[in-house]
């Protein structure tokens, strides 16, 4: 139930017209639906429900609608700034665009950024510490408070995304060195922030509704995407571990193996006696839960995986918006950037090169295909012996063909991309249309993604949407 005298009623704040509307919408207002029946709440973005239903909060006999008394103080202050400034575009599809004509261009990064780039690196510092202080405050509390929790690592990742980008961007002219010395406070503390961002996120599937709207009220698409790929990816990290170690997952891959999955991977390693492939050709050493430490250095490269990116990137939308060659580009800038100007471990810079190789797919890019390219050439004779490997090493000796972490975030990327609400030429997908297009165009058409990995994703990402 909501607190009475920290809400209003939207029906009594859209009483203020049409100027009330752009601002919510604007603003990013999240919508508190309180089920009549239940007492329920679950939390939604006032501009993607607006879009559905022009007037959502006229009488309802299932749901009420509030909005904390904070979003509409921002709303009422928009309206003051703006007034009858705001005009309204009405795309085709019927979507609603709002800017104030005297307002900003909205940037990829949101209009936080400027501010951030400009911050002192002591400032920096002291700013990711007290995150990390929030986190652990919230560790300890009793009884576990979800919403809270939600909305800290929410900001607490925005925040580190931020500071590390506009950390990076200074670094360009600099040599290696210098820049690894200047940025060494920077890793440490973004290190410290992830490992009790880890530690917060529940073996249950936390509330996705509360997360998205959350991160909406970011005016950033990139940092958003960002954001919902790096909780994405940590939620989805502790449910595989919680799925191997307590169900029979992995007997029952075993025993379907020769069906269901043989044939996907023979097609990867065609060098290899179909008899021959088994799990374990695919997962070097075996399928296995994943140990702290590889937790904690995959969780650092998931934050940080897009930190190469332009403002400007758009993901995964029409081919008149898509510019190969730009998008390309972010892994190449975060590869380098994090492998030569920080030290954040080795992991979290393969995983920020390599998650978009696609097992070598044309439509797939990054460094790991002209490494091997290269290994290739020298060593005619070599061959991939297994798929997957957990470890570092198999990678960097070309034992195997992908990396788990890069492999589990090209899922995690993609799946974000096409349900993203923020999608410019094309309507984002629900759950169930975004995996069945995955699995026909990135598992069947093309072996793109991981076959099995995807199979848990998909049961990952279908318990979550209804949770």
């Amino acid at each position: 139930m909501v607190k009475k005298g920290t809400v209003v009623l939207v029906r009594d704040a859209m009483a203020g017209g049409k100027d009330y509307i752009n601002a919510c919408i604007k603003e990013n207002v999240t919508v508190i639906c309180v089920s009549r029946e239940t007492g329920n709440n679950k939390y939604m973005p006032f501009k993607g429900m607006y879009e559905n239903n022009n007037q959502f909060w006229s009488k309802n006999e299932a749901w009420e609608y509030f909005i904390s008394n904070e979003d509409f103080a921002k709303a009422k202050e928009a309206v003051k700034k703006y007034g009858s400034d705001w005009k309204p575009i009405i795309k085709d599809n019927g979507e609603v665009l709002l800017e104030p004509d005297n307002a900003l261009t909205e940037q990829g990064f949101g209009t936080d950024y400027e501010s951030i780039v400009a911050m002192p690196e002591p400032e920096r510092i002291e700013q990711l510490k007290e995150n990390k202080i929030r986190l652990d405050n919230l560790i300890v509390m009793k009884p576990r408070q979800e919403g809270l929790i939600t909305e800290a690592l929410v900001e607490t990742a925005q925040n580190a995304m931020l500071h590390n980008h506009a950390a990076l961007m200074n670094t360009i002219n600099k040599s290696g060195d210098e820049s690894k010395k200047q940025t060494q406070e920077l890793v440490d503390s973004t290190r410290e922030l992830v490992k009790s961002s880890v530690q917060l996120i529940s073996t249950n599937i936390f509330n996705d509704d509360l997360m998205n709207a959350l991160v909406a009220k970011s005016n950033g698409t990139i940092i958003q995407h960002m954001t919902r790929v790096y909780l994405n990816g940590l939620a989805f990290l502790s449910y595989y571990n919680n799925i191997v170690t307590t169900s029979s997952m992995i007997n029952k891959l075993r025993i379907s193996f020769d069906n269901k999955q043989r044939k996907f991977y023979h097609s990867l390693m065609p060098h290899i006696h179909p008899d021959d492939i088994s799990l374990e050709k695919v997962f070097l050493g075996g399928m296995r839960a994943i140990p702290e430490s590889h937790f904690y250095d995959w969780a650092t490269g998931f934050l940080v995986h897009d930190i190469g990116k332009a403002a400007d990137v758009e993901y995964h939308e029409g081919e008149a918006a898509y510019n190969r060659d730009i998008v390309v580009q972010h892994v190449k800038i975060g590869y380098t950037s994090i492998m030569n100007k920080t030290n954040y471990p080795r992991e979290a810079g393969l995983i920020t090169g390599y998650h978009h190789e696609y097992y070598g797919d044309p439509g797939g890019y990054g460094y790991f295909r002209s490494y091997l390219d290269d290994y290739k050439k020298a060593n005619p004779l070599a061959k991939q012996e297994a798929c997957i490997a957990y470890e570092l090493e198999p990678m960097l000796d070309f034992e195997t063909l992908a990396y788990f972490p890069a492999k589990i975030l090209e899922i995690i990327d993609v799946f974000d991309s096409v349900t993203d609400p923020n999608r410019k030429y094309r309507k984002a997908m629900t759950t169930e249309e975004a995996l069945a297009m995955m699995h026909e165009e990135f598992i069947v058409k093309h072996p793109k993604i991981d076959l099995i990995l995807y199979d848990i994703f998909a049961k990952f990402a279908r318990e979550k949407a209804i949770a």
